[in-house]
C-alpha cells in the first residue's frame, strides 16, 4: 500500500509536470499572440489595415501563380512558342518562380530604360521616364539588380496607394466610419486585372500618384497637388490630361463659380495645377535636348507600335463589331467601366471623378487598334470605378455576390497572363 501511493504520488505529480510544462507552452503561446496582438492595435490607422491587406493579396496571388504556372510545364506545347523569349527573361532575372513571374514584356524594356548610361545618346522614347529612372539610386542598394528595383518600387507604390484610396474612398463614401473605407480598398484589389499592381509596371505608380493627388485635392493642399501632379504626368502620357479633373475639384469647392469675377481666386488658389502639364513638359525636353525633337516620344510609338491619334468612339466600335472575340472582350469590359461611372458618380459632386475616368479609358483608346493588347491594363487607372462598386456594395447581400464574380474574373485573367498569353492583357 505505502508503495502504491508513493506510485500514486509519483505518476500525479508527473502528470501535473506535465501538465505544468503543457500549460507554460500554452501560456507562452497566448502571450505571444497576445504582444503580436497587441502591437498590430499599436499601429495607426489605416496602416494596419492596409499592411495587412497587401501582404494578405501579395500571398494569396504569389501562391495560385506558382500553382498555377507549375500545372502549365505539363501541358505539351507551353509556354507557346512566340512567348519563349520572354520565359527565358523571366528566367534571367531570378530562377525563382515567385518572383519572375511578375515580370512580363514591359516590365523588360523599363529595365532596359533604367540601365541606359545617359552619357550616351538616348535612342528610347517611347515609354515616360519617371518609373525606370526611379529604380537607378535604388539598384546599387539591391546589388546593382535594377529589375528588382523595379518591382520593389511597383510594390511600395501599391502600400501607399491602398493608403491613399481608404482615405479617399472612405471620403467620397461617406466617411461615416471605416467599413467604407475598407470596402473602397477591396474592390480597387478586386478590378479585371488588379494583380498587376503588384507587377513591374507602371500601374500601381501611375495610381497611387492619382489617388494621393485627388486626395490631397479634396482637402485644399494645392501646392502638394502640383507637385504629385507634376510626378503624375512624368509617369505616364495621360497623366497631365489629370489637370482637368483637378481643376473641376478646385471650380467644385468655389461653387461652380468660373466667371470673370472668381478668376483671381481660382487662380490664387489653383496656379499650382500648371506643375501637372510642366511635368510633360519636362519630359517632352529631355527628348529634345536628347534627339533634337520635341514629340520624340510621339514619333518613335508612331513607327514602333503604329500609334496613332484616332476616334476612341471608333476605334471601340471597330473592336466590337471587327469579329476578333478577345479585342471584343477588352472593349465590352471598358465599356462596362464608362457605364459603371456614368451611373455611380452622376452626381454633381462627383463629375471630377467621372471626367477623371472618361479620360483614363477614352485617351488609351484614341490611339487605335494597337491599344487592344494592353486595354486591360490601362483600364486599372479608373479607380472611381471601384468607389462605384464600394457604395453600392452597401447593399445587403450585393456586396457578397459582386466580390465573388469579381475574384473569379480577376482570376481567369490572372491565369491566362500567368500562362503567356499575356497578349491579351498586355
Amino acid at each position: 500500500m505505502a508503495d502504491e501511493r508513493r506510485a500514486d504520488a509519483g505518476g500525479t505529480a508527473g502528470a501535473g509536470r506535465a501538465g505544468g510544462h503543457r500549460g507554460v507552452a500554452r501560456s507562452g503561446r497566448t502571450r505571444w499572440w497576445t504582444r503580436a496582438s497587441s502591437a498590430a492595435r499599436r499601429v495607426p490607422e489605416p496602416w494596419g489595415f492596409v499592411l495587412a491587406v497587401f501582404v494578405g493579396s501579395k500571398l494569396v496571388l504569389t501562391l495560385v501563380g506558382v500553382l498555377v504556372l507549375t500545372a502549365w510545364d505539363g501541358v505539351p506545347g507551353a509556354p507557346p512558342a512566340d512567348e519563349t523569349g520572354m520565359r527565358e527573361q523571366q528566367d534571367a532575372i531570378s530562377s525563382h518562380r515567385w518572383i519572375s513571374l511578375w515580370f512580363a514584356w514591359d516590365s523588360f524594356l523599363y529595365d532596359h530604360l533604367a540601365r541606359l548610361p545617359l552619357d550616351r545618346p538616348w535612342t528610347d522614347f517611347g515609354f515616360p521616364l519617371l518609373y525606370p529612372f526611379l529604380a537607378r539610386p535604388l539598384a546599387p542598394l539591391l546589388g546593382g539588380h535594377t529589375a528588382w528595383a523595379l518591382l520593389l518600387i511597383s510594390n511600395v507604390a501599391l502600400v501607399f496607394q491602398l493608403y491613399f484610396a481608404y482615405r479617399l474612398g472612405g471620403r467620397l463614401l461617406g466617411g461615416a466610419g471605416p467599413d467604407d473605407a475598407r470596402r473602397a480598398v477591396r474592390y480597387l484589389l478586386l478590378l479585371p486585372t488588379a494583380f498587376l499592381f503588384q507587377a513591374a509596371l507602371t500601374e500601381s505608380l501611375f495610381v497611387c500618384l492619382a489617388l494621393a493627388a485627388f486626395w490631397y485635392a479634396e482637402r485644399s493642399r494645392w501646392l502638394l497637388v502640383g507637385v504629385i501632379g507634376y510626378f503624375l504626368a512624368m509617369s505616364r502620357s495621360v497623366g497631365f490630361l489629370v489637370v482637368v479633373p483637378l481643376a473641376l475639384v478646385l471650380l467644385r469647392e468655389h461653387g461652380w463659380r468660373a466667371g470673370p469675377r472668381a478668376w483671381p481666386r481660382l487662380l490664387r488658389q489653383g496656379w499650382p495645377l500648371l506643375l501637372v502639364p510642366a511635368g510633360w513638359l519636362t519630359f517632352m525636353a529631355f527628348c529634345r535636348w536628347q534627339s533634337g525633337d520635341w514629340f520624340a516620344y510621339q514619333h518613335a510609338q508612331e513607327t514602333g507600335w503604329g500609334i496613332r491619334l484616332q476616334n476612341p468612339l471608333g476605334v471601340a466600335g471597330s473592336a466590337l463589331f471587327g469579329g476578333n472575340s478577345a479585342d471584343a472582350l477588352r472593349v465590352w469590359i471598358a465599356v462596362a467601366m464608362v457605364a459603371v461611372a456614368a451611373v455611380g458618380l452622376r452626381r454633381r459632386a462627383d463629375w471630377p471623378y467621372l471626367v477623371y475616368t472618361l479620360v483614363v479609358v477614352l485617351v488609351p483608346l484614341s490611339m487605335g487598334p494597337p491599344v487592344y493588347k494592353s486595354l486591360l491594363r490601362y483600364l486599372l487607372a479608373a479607380f472611381p470605378v471601384a468607389f462605384v462598386l464600394a457604395r453600392w456594395a452597401r447593399r445587403p447581400g450585393l456586396d457578397g455576390w459582386l466580390t465573388a464574380a469579381l475574384a473569379l474574373l480577376q482570376g481567369a485573367l490572372f491565369a491566362v497572363w500567368l500562362t503567356y498569353w499575356t497578349h491579351l492583357i498586355i
